[in-house]
């Protein structure tokens, strides 16, 4: 067989293009978490507790936090869940928690902002929606009214646009401005222009109060892929405040993380977003830390961050008659990503391991090579044997009824010895 010339052009590794845009910071005590410019993407997560029940609250912004959530989003909607705020953040202070907490508000934001400062204080960003903060006159005293209280306590703001409360007077006048022109767009075109129109409007008030650009960030959230990835780069386009992506309403279980998978992803790779949250429907008894986990995923696929040791496994197929090969992955992906929380400080770097749990000598022993650490397990008509490899060598062969408990004994001896060195070195 004779194999193909090379191409005269050198074929080049993607990686994501680079998009300079301000750099924002949100911070509680002395956890600082940097927004857009040079930092990395971050994932935020939004709670679905009833924030009234500071407790259930705290807990579960607890888990968000230590399942790899940078920002953690709480609804705002009343006078008692703004008395809870505080008790929240009390809390989570206690137990060690200092994710910077996000406050939702919608209709009424600029009265709990005003009337409850123990609240405004406690947070450490708020998210206002220009669709819901009032209409006709009142749009612009109760927007600037959350502005006042922003500027009064140093908080930057995150100006939320979303397709299902668009604010209708707007959409109204730029479609009548629509049906005037020679040339009249879609209706779709102008829903795009509309959302863009109202963040980098609502975003050029706040500056002319004094808001600084750098405390400002902006999202227009769709529930369509391509109405996203058509609305995202426009705005990127035209300003260079950090952008928050996500799919809104995304869908519950693959649906929405296809969706949101898809989306994020030619975004990201065309350098537009700073943060970003998979907005999932749980399904019933699935934990909330899942959006957290496809958010991470995603980011770690595209190379752009590194959260938790990845594990490389075979789809299975004829030749793998077995299921340990299955069990396995799974058993060392569970054990990997609950010790994140404690390995992060306990082992730097750990979250750059690469694990291969292959089901058979086809692609076994390459993918074990290509890994940090790997084991190629006996495939239907295999001898009984199941050669490790570490860091690119074969160093031994594990065989009988232990393979499993022994394969995870040596990744934890191997993170140990090769991390732990880390700590040293950084602790000299």
């Amino acid at each position: 067989m004779k194999s193909c010339p090379a191409s005269q052009a050198q074929i080049q590794e993607a990686r994501p293009s680079e998009r300079r845009s301000r750099q924002a910071r949100v911070v509680w005590r002395d956890q600082v978490v940097t927004i857009g410019s040079q930092a990395p993407v971050r994932v935020q997560s939004m709670t679905n507790t009833d924030t009234v029940d500071s407790v259930a609250t705290a807990i579960q912004v607890k888990e968000l936090a230590l399942a790899g959530s940078e920002l953690v989003r709480i609804t705002v909607n009343s006078p008692e869940a703004a008395q809870a705020v505080p008790h929240i953040r009390e809390q989570l202070d206690r137990m060690g928690i200092y994710v910077p907490l996000v406050g939702d508000f919608h209709y009424n934001g600029h009265t709990l902002l005003s009337q409850y400062p123990d609240c405004a204080e406690s947070l450490s960003k708020y998210r206002i929606n220009p669709g819901n903060v009032g209409k006709g006159d009142k749009r612009d005293r109760q927007f600037g009214q959350m502005i006042e209280v922003a500027l009064k306590w140093n908080k930057p703001v995150r100006i939320g646009v979303n397709w299902g409360s668009l604010d209708q007077e707007l959409m109204a006048d730029m479609m009548d401005a629509n049906n005037r022109r020679a040339q009249p767009w879609s209706a779709k075109s102008v829903m795009y222009e509309a959302l863009i129109t109202s963040a980098l409007g609502s975003a050029q008030f706040a500056e002319s109060m004094g808001m600084a650009p750098e405390q400002i960030m902006l999202s227009c959230k769709v529930s369509g892929v391509q109405d996203l990835v058509s609305v995202y780069r426009e705005l990127a386009r035209r300003c260079d405040y950090p952008l928050h992506l996500g799919l809104t309403e995304a869908g519950m279980g693959t649906k929405g993380t296809v969706a949101s998978t898809a989306a994020l992803a030619i975004l990201l790779q065309e350098g537009i977003g700073d943060t970003i949250r998979v907005s999932l429907t749980p399904q019933p008894g699935e934990a909330r830390t899942q959006e957290v986990v496809v958010a991470s995923e995603i980011l770690q696929s595209l190379g752009l961050r590194s959260f938790v040791p990845s594990v490389t496994a075979c789809p299975g197929c004829g030749r793998t008659t077995s299921t340990t090969f299955q069990e396995l992955a799974k058993q060392i992906d569970d054990f990997l990503r609950a010790q994140m929380p404690i390995w992060r400080t306990q082992y730097p770097g750990v979250e750059s391991l690469k694990v291969a749990v292959m089901g058979c000598i086809v692609n076994g022993p390459g993918e074990s090579k290509h890994a940090d650490i790997g084991i190629s397990l006996p495939g239907s008509g295999e001898a009984p044997a199941a050669p490790v490899f570490i860091d690119g060598h074969k160093r031994l062969t594990l065989r009988g009824e232990g393979i499993a408990q022994e394969f995870q004994q040596i990744v934890e001896s191997y993170i140990e010895k090769r991390f732990g060195a880390n700590l040293t070195a950084k602790t000299m």
